[in-house]
Order: C-alpha cells, then sequence, then structure tokens
C-alpha cells in the first residue's frame, strides 16, 4: 500500500471509537510508558504535548502549526526586527496570583537557561536582553534579525510553570498506576478570555497514554483510542498493516532530518572522501520506496537548498549523475583503501523496530555494491553510524547547523562551521547572514559529518470524529484544540 505527503486517506474514515464524538477523547502518542510525564528540557514527544497543553509561554502552536497568542495576547516587531513587545493578557497562575511581566521576564530568563548545553540554546543565542517595561508589558531584544523568533518561542520547552504548576491552557491529574494523564481544558475567564456559558458542553476531556506503536495500532484497531501520534518511519510498516478500515493514516509534510550520523573517524570511516562514498552509494528513492511512502523529499545535503532565499547550491549534491555512476567512483575510493587488515565494515545504530530492520537492509544492499559490509550494532557496542531523526524546530539553515554543533558532543563536527556561525548572531543585513550560512554549510559538508537520507517520518492514526486535528510541517499537534469545538 502507497501513502502521498502531506495526507491522505488510506480508507473511508469511520467514526467508530471509544468517544463515539461524545466523551473523553482517548489519544495515545508512542513512546515509553514513562515518558508522559518526562521533566527537564530534553522532552520525549509525548511530554512535549503534556507540556504545552500545561504551562504555556508566551506564544504556541495551533493544530496547523501556526504561532498563536498564549499568555501574550498580542505582540509588535520594530521595524528593525531587533525588538519584540508583548502584551500579556489578564491572567492568573493556578493559585490566584496575577501573571505579571516581571513574572515572564523571570521565567524566560530561567527557561533560555536551562536550555543552554542543547541545540535548542544554540538556537535562541541571538536573545541580548530580557525586560519588564510595564506590569503587563515584557520586551526580548535580539542580537540580529531572526524571522522564526515567535517559532522558537513557541517550543514546548520554553513553557511557564509557578510552584511546579502552569497556567494552562488544560489542568492535568495523572494516574500513575496505569501511567495515564487526564486533562482538562481550563474555562476562558480563567485565562483572561471572555466567558462562554456553554463551556463544559462543548470542551471534552482528553485522556492521553504513552504506547509502544504495537500497542497504540491495537488499540486503535480495537477502539480503544480515538488518535494514535508520534509515529515515525522506526514504526511505520506497523501503521501499514493497521486496520485502516476504522481509521486513517495522515503523514505530516515534515522538514528536519532523516540520516545518519557519523560516531568515529576511524576504519574505513577516517577519511571524508571514504564518509562520502558511503552517502554516494545510496538511491534514496529506492530505499524509502521499500515503505510505500510517495512524495517523501529526498535530500544529499546537510541543509536542503530550499532552506536559503537564494540558491547558492543545487538540489543534488552530485550534479545528476545516475546512482551507477556514483557507485563506481564510490567503489574506487573503498578499494583503494581496502587490504589486508583493512576491512571496510561499518556499524550501525538503530532503535528497535520494524522500520528500522527494513532500512537498514536498504542500506546493506547498497553498500555492498561499493565492497562495505554493513552490520548492526548491538546494545552497548560503539557504532560508527547512527540514525538521526530530527524534526526541525524553524525553516532557518541556522537550525540545521546548529545541530551538528562540536559542543553538543553528538559525534564529529566542524569547528569552522561552528565559529562561522557565530559570526551570523550579531549579523543584521540578511543577505550577507546567508552567505555566511552558506559558508557554514560547506565546511560542515567538507567534513562529511553527516550521511542525509531526507525529511522525517510522522504519521497519525486519525478517527474520524476528531475535531481540529491538521497535519503540519512540524509533527507536533497539541492537545488543547483537539478538547475545542469547531466552531
Amino acid at each position: 500500500m502507497r501513502f502521498w505527503l502531506p495526507l491522505i486517506a488510506a480508507l473511508t474514515l469511520s467514526a467508530c471509537g471509544p468517544s463515539n464524538g461524545g466523551g473523553p477523547l482517548e489519544v495515545a502518542i508512542i513512546g515509553a510508558p514513562d515518558s508522559l510525564f518526562q521533566q527537564g528540557i530534553r522532552l520525549s514527544p509525548a511530554a512535549q504535548h503534556i507540556r504545552a497543553a500545561t504551562q504555556e509561554g508566551l506564544v504556541a502552536l495551533d493544530q496547523a502549526g501556526q504561532v498563536v497568542p498564549a499568555i501574550a495576547e498580542r505582540w509588535i516587531v520594530t521595524d528593525d526586527g531587533l525588538s519584540y513587545i508583548f502584551r500579556l493578557r489578564d491572567s492568573q497562575w493556578p493559585g490566584g496570583e496575577e501573571i505579571s511581566a516581571e513574572d515572564v521576564r523571570a521565567q524566560l530568563r530561567q527557561a533560555i537557561g536551562r536550555t543552554q548545553g542543547t541545540s535548542l540554546g544554540l538556537d535562541l543565542a541571538k536573545v541580548r536582553d530580557i525586560r519588564a517595561m510595564t506590569g503587563r508589558v515584557i520586551e526580548v531584544r535580539l542580537t540580529a534579525p531572526m524571522p522564526d523568533f515567535l517559532r522558537v518561542l513557541a517550543q514546548p520547552e520554553l513553557g511557564f510553570a509557578k510552584n511546579g504548576s502552569g497556567a494552562g491552557p488544560m489542568a492535568l491529574s495523572r494516574d500513575d498506576k496505569d501511567k495515564s494523564a487526564r486533562l482538562a481544558a481550563l474555562p476562558p475567564e480563567s485565562r483572561g478570555l471572555p466567558a462562554r456559558e456553554d463551556w463544559e458542553d462543548v470542551a471534552r476531556p482528553v485522556e492521553v497514554r504513552a504506547l509502544s506503536a504495537e500497542a497504540a495500532v491495537a488499540a486503535f484497531s480495537r477502539g480503544d483510542v480515538d488518535l494514535v501520534m508520534g509515529g515515525t518511519i522506526v514504526d511505520f510498516p506497523k501503521a501499514e498493516a493497521g486496520p485502516l478500515s476504522r481509521g486513517t493514516i495522515q503523514v505530516d509534510p515534515t522538514i528536519g532530518l532523516l540520516g545518519l550520523i557519523v560516531k568515529r573517524e576511524t576504519g574505513v570511516l577516517a577519511d571524508p572522501a571514504r564518509r562520502e562514498a558511503l552517502s554516494m552509494a545510496i538511491d534514496r528513492q529506492a530505499l524509502i520506496q521499500s515503505f510505500g511512502l510517495s512524495g517523501w523529499r529526498e535530500s544529499t545535503w546537510v541543509v536542503p537548498p530550499y532552506a536559503f532565499s537564494a540558491p547558492f547550491y543545487g538540489p543534488d549534491r552530485w550534479n545528476g549523475a545516475s546512482i551507477e555512476e556514483r557507485r563506481r567512483v564510490a567503489a574506487a575510493r573503498i578499494a583503494a583503501w581496502a587490504g589486508p587488515g583493512r576491512e571496510p565494515v561499518v556499524r550501525v545504530a538503530l532503535p528497535r523496530g520494524a522500520g528500522s530492520d527494513l532500512l537498514l537492509r536498504q542500506l546493506a544492499e547498497a553498500w555492498s555494491t561499493i565492497g562495505v559490509t554493513t552490520r548492526r550494532a548491538r546494545p552497548g557496542e560503539a557504532a560508527d553510524l547512527e540514525l538521526r531523526d530530527t524534526l526541525a524546530r524553524f525553516t532557518s539553515p541556522r537550525w540545521y547547523l546548529n545541530q551538528f554543533n562540536c559542543g553538543l558532543a553528538t559525534g564529529l563536527c566542524a569547528p569552522k562551521a561552528d565559529a562561522i556561525v557565530r559570526q551570523t548572531l550579531s549579523e543584521r543585513d540578511m543577505a550577507r547572514r546567508e552567505e555566511l550560512l552558506a559558508e557554514a554549510h560547506k565546511a560542515l559538508v567538507e567534513r562529511e559529518v553527516y550521511i542525509p537520507l531526507g525529511v522525517p517520518v510522522r504519521w497519525s492514526l486519525v478517527r474520524g470524529s476528531i475535531r481540529n486535528y491538521q497535519p503540519n510541517g512540524w509533527g507536533f499537534h497539541p492537545l488543547f484544540p483537539l478538547s475545542q469545538p469547531t466552531t
């Protein structure tokens, strides 16, 4: 069976489900059962959804992935793009205390401080100052314009909490016994919005649990859940084999990174030219066809060309060379190195899952054509390559480059690329900023730290009774809109 991106119904929807259009909405998010209430700054997808529902920040993301007001009811951006001024809504913390500009200033500073040492911290590096201007006005100043700044502020990790509790838009009660969460939308008047008399009649509670892909698909098949979210390429074959007559597979039109990071600069991978050889040997369209996904976007670059406003390089890294031509060049590079005591073997670390098994087979077949043997790294064994499957938080080339910053210590890196990216943090001319980012990308590509495959795969199973669910490029589907009426 084949599935088109960004979305298409696999079969006709049915409204059958546990809520049957009324009562709690039952949601399963694919992940470890204990991931739902994860704390800290590095959150699982399940924990991101819970955080976004209960601890909103200045702004949030709606069901279409667009930035919408949250604790800030409106904002303006100065003409130079260096200052964002937010007007806070008239609302309270759960204990009844007014949410003030001083509160939000302290909360935002603390949240940004917690991101230090992460890629999100690098994304926020342009924040220069945060000021409380009056009781309900806060200003954030940047070192250089950042058109995607509001989208970064909307990330769940930047939500606010006081004394352990956030200001909504939903209230959480948790069941530690079966590791589930029940979320109830707060009344509009408690969030500084006009009251609605029929609120209790139209707002549905949401029951959430984290399940394995197999358990989530089975629960959807039985009608125990209305919505399954958080599927990836690792578990996509589970969705393909699922009960499609009772639901729909929705595939998000995502952007981000799906590929292999180089963990060790040893053996056959000790030289950038041989690392490139592995990338050259992969027929990316053939690889994804084995999953039955059409419309998927492949990539041979770290930063896809469309991330730049100007065409700094073409869509194909090897200028349209056929896969046969590329493999001949790659095989010659491997053969020139191989010999007694030099066995061209790569060990690949992949998550457990039917999709990983399929992906490994495709990679092994491709690399066998150039004389390289592929082995799966056992748990605890050092790997040469590791799967990277990450959704982009914003569209700038800087997001992609930040993922390989040497300070993150995730694999091989390029100090030269990091130094150039740092220059862009104070560069106010957009054209020059993009030129620098293109230079940084070139330096990163020359180091061959990453074997790109294409965009991440994110899928959901969606019952026909679901309201306010929309596939979007960010692969994030907030829980609060699911509880709301469509009109």
